[in-house]
């Protein structure tokens, strides 16, 4: 009977895919595998994540996956539409597709992935460009056939540079062309941010046109600051005059509207503000109060 060829002996530490242990390693060199290769056991139970632990987690994570993933309901192809979504603007950034294992990579490695159906193949947005999205919450719809990976891009999200793959307004398109017609799908805050922006290039471009307020709060500082000491003022008296609503929700507009002609002067975006926002969700309000303080106060 042939002897079989010498294979190594498999080390019985958590190796990744079950590694065996060669000659070398076996005499004299097995230290220098154990700190290189194997993560380390601890002999005793501490807070310091030895391996059986990890690994244990890792199983009943891993069923909790699949749990998920049966609940999804799969169209005759295994797929289900996957829409990407601005975790802090809302825009929508694309969509795609996905299948058990788009979402369960998405799952795992928190970066959106879908399948090619015209290439039959795994794709990670952002793979080639560097664009990637970020995803901080996936939601599966009522039905529970499509899903929506709630994220932030590090870049354009559409291969044509442009923010989102939707800027093609059905309304415009029927309108006829016009210049420049190509707007991304906004949310009224954004159409806002997108008007503000429109009137500093026409100060930049030194096209007079029509009058506008936005143009002359850009164009004078003290007045703006002005106005959003006043505007605030009157937000703050709706609460102490009792007066409804309504009346609070107006003045409330009129302050963020000049709040945000501020914020195009120091060219600060609204999702840099809304960014911060989130960050915040995590810490109570008075550490992070504190941790804004500056030193000496």
């Amino acid at each position: 009977m042939a002897a079989k060829a010498f294979t190594g002996v498999p080390c019985l530490r958590c190796c990744p895919g079950d590694r065996f242990l060669s000659k070398s390693q076996i005499y004299g060199g097995r230290r220098n595998h154990r700190r290189n290769i194997c993560p380390p056991i601890s002999a005793v139970s501490s807070s310091s994540e030895p391996s059986i632990r990890i690994a244990a987690e890792k199983l009943r994570s891993d069923s909790k996956v699949e749990t998920l993933l049966d609940s999804v309901k799969w169209d005759d192809k295994g797929l289900a539409v996957a829409i990407a979504q601005n975790v802090d603007t809302g825009a929508i950034l694309m969509q795609g597709f996905a299948n058990r294992k788009a979402l369960a990579t998405t799952i795992l490695s928190r970066k959106a992935t879908f399948y090619s159906r015209s290439r039959s193949s795994l794709w990670t947005k952002g793979e080639t460009s560097m664009n990637f999205i970020n995803v901080h919450d996936i939601f599966l719809d009522c039905d529970r056939d499509s899903i929506i990976y709630l994220g932030k891009p590090e870049g354009p999200t559409c291969h044509t540079g442009a923010e989102t793959c939707y800027y093609s307004s059905v309304h415009d398109l029927l309108e006829g062309p016009k210049p420049n017609q190509d707007r991304l799908a906004s949310t009224t805050l954004y159409s806002l941010e997108a008007t503000i922006s429109q009137r500093k290039d026409d100060i930049e471009a030194e096209q007079n046109g029509k009058p506008s307020w936005t143009k002359k709060l850009l164009l004078d500082k003290e007045l703006l600051c002005s106005k959003i000491r006043e505007e605030a003022g009157e937000l703050i008296q709706t609460l102490l005059e009792n007066e409804d609503g309504s009346r609070t929700a107006s003045e409330m507009a009129d302050l963020l509207y000049h709040a945000m002609v501020l914020l195009k002067l120091k060219d600060v975006k609204m999702e840099e503000v809304l960014g911060v926002l989130r960050k915040r969700f995590s810490k109570s309000g008075v550490e992070e109060k504190n941790s804004r303080r500056r030193p000496g106060k």
